[in-house]
């Protein structure tokens, strides 16, 4: 990868089991994320972090969070980890973040 080159932009959308746990290894590893949440979630995040329990212990990382009211774009890579019954709002909620970078 070219050093000049921005990083990747990875936007998670939900922060439940398989969201949280994704997305928190990926920033526990440095990368570029941003989890797009409701506005109490993120209240919760930031004022707690994101704990991600595995047989190797309980992590808790600062995590980035935005809520829909404030979602810029784009991003590189989206990853939709949500229930069913919340993917229309989910799908409308991340519209700003799908598009080309500039």
């Amino acid at each position: 990868m070219d050093s000049s080159a921005e990083p990747m932009r990875t936007l998670i959308v939900g922060a439940g089991a398989t969201g949280g746990y994704f997305g928190g290894r990926l920033a526990e590893a440095g990368r570029d994320v941003t989890f797009l949440v409701r506005p109490a979630r993120a209240a919760v995040l930031k004022e707690r972090g994101l704990r991600i329990m595995s047989p190797a212990g309980e992590r808790v990382i600062d995590v980035r969070t935005v809520t829909a009211s404030s979602l810029q774009g784009p991003y590189d890579l989206i990853v939709l980890a949500v229930k069913s019954y919340g993917l229309a709002g989910a799908i409308a909620d991340l519209r700003p973040a799908m598009g080309r970078r500039r």
